[in-house]
């Protein structure tokens, strides 16, 4: 699978690494086609997601499984009329169905926006009014349906509220008995054009409104750098990365590059999040590569690692805020992982990180991902020596990444704001040292 998007797939080192990655995009790209059922056409019997929860449940599903679950969905949808370029809200926690909605999404050309189960009925009305949402798909949780009940009457775009259950309240579809139900899924003769807009995330700045951030069709493919380069995955992995599905992390790590390296995705569905549970879960389950944001670690850490049996583990990845190198020195010590940092925003994948070719060094993020043309410049634009601060920002004019955001929806004063001269402005402030870490 992997040999048909990039130019090159073995480096020898960081060098080779920089100058010779490239990923190919094909015309009319459609991951939920193009990969799962890909993957169900050639290895229908090959794991895709390995799901569990906090209550003892425990579900695998291969290609052929996902492939047959999301042509239902896609055939539900097309049945309620959802079809290319509506937009369609999931708070779906860590459910498995999950996985079937977005890629039924994905067939029929609509906008998944992944959202948090912790919005209220103000953040609901927010969204469905700023988007123009046609659905949202819920799970079946007292809390969470009142909120979007609470929000219909001042949402005039909302036709549908869809649950997965248990609970399934009056008004509302059963998305399960959708799939059941569902006729054959028929292909729209043209799902998607490459520009098409994929993804919606809702994300929070420090003052205002949350921004609308849209991801293209091509979108997944720039997460072949996430999974192949920084978790560092092969077709034999076991990749967890512990993020609720409403963030963005999850298109990181739970979805695209994970299924386009051919790795299995496990999933550890759960409420609360206990250590001890997370450790016995990675030890059984035998997960091979972990990601996770440095509290987490934190809190692995104050447990007795060495009563668990991790010998399945062997890559561990942090993300999402600063990583004190006493946790990156307490974790190898406990396991003998050294913790392979990197960064990014919503509106990337991973654009600075650490290579499988690289020693990384606590307190560092790493070094530019080489699919983006990334540099260092000073408040008058002119690009930093080694050591001194200054803004993180990506030019596009001689390499346009794939995986770059391609703007704020319905907001273009915002997005001239910080992507204008062929240069998308990060507003994040690092230094480089002299080893160009």
């Amino acid at each position: 699978m992997i040999e048909k998007y990039l130019h090159q797939i073995s480096f020898k080192d960081q060098e080779d690494f920089k100058a010779n990655f490239k990923i190919n995009v094909p015309a009319n790209f459609n991951f939920a086609f193009d990969v799962v059922d890909e993957w169900a056409k050639t290895h229908p019997d090959k794991k895709a997601l390995c799901w569990v929860n906090d209550q003892g449940e425990h579900f695998d599903f291969t290609f052929k499984d996902m492939k047959e679950k999301s042509d239902a969905a896609a055939a539900y949808f097309q049945s309620l009329g959802i079809g290319k370029g509506d937009k369609v809200m999931l708070i779906l926690k860590r459910r498995y169905w999950y996985w079937f909605a977005i890629l039924g999404l994905h067939k029929v050309g609509a906008v998944a926006i992944p959202a948090t189960h912790l919005l209220t009925k103000k953040d609901i009305v927010y969204r469905c009014n700023s988007a123009d949402i046609k659905a949202i798909i819920s799970v079946g949780e007292e809390l969470i349906l009142k909120h979007v009940d609470e929000a219909l009457p001042e949402s005039p775009t909302l036709q549908y509220r869809i649950s997965i259950g248990p609970e399934v309240a009056e008004g509302w579809q059963d998305f399960r008995k959708g799939i059941e139900d569902a006729q054959p899924f028929v292909k729209p003769a043209n799902p998607n054009d490459n520009d098409d807009v994929m993804l919606l995330y809702f994300t929070s700045g420090t003052t205002g409104n949350p921004k609308m951030v849209i991801h293209n069709f091509v979108y997944p493919l720039g997460h072949i750098i996430t999974a192949g380069y920084w978790h560092n995955l092969k077709e034999n992995s076991l990749h967890l990365t512990l993020a609720d599905t409403g963030w963005a992390k999850a298109a990181w790590g739970k979805l695209y590059g994970q299924w386009i390296m051919g790795a299995c995705i496990f999933v550890y569905d759960h409420e609360k999040f206990t250590p001890a549970n997370l450790l016995q879960i990675m030890q059984d389950y035998k997960v091979t590569s972990f990601c996770a944001p440095p509290t987490v670690y934190r809190f692995l850490i104050l447990e007795d690692i060495t009563q668990y049996d991790l010998s399945s583990l062997q890559y561990c990845e942090v993300a999402g805020e600063p990583l004190n190198p006493s946790v990156f020195d307490a974790f190898r010590e406990a396991t003998g992982l050294k913790l392979m940092e990197g960064f990014g925003q919503t509106e990337t994948t991973v654009t600075i990180f650490n290579s499988p070719w690289m020693e990384p060094k606590p307190g560092s993020m790493g070094k530019p991902s080489p699919a983006y043309d990334m540099d260092l410049i000073t408040y008058d634009g002119r690009s930093c020596e080694d050591g001194e601060q200054g803004e993180i920002i990506f030019r596009t004019d001689k390499l346009m990444p794939v995986g770059l955001f391609m703007g704020y929806y319905r907001d273009p004063e915002l997005t001239d704001s910080v992507y204008y001269d062929n240069i998308y402005h990060t507003g994040d402030i690092a230094w480089r040292d002299e080893d160009g870490y």
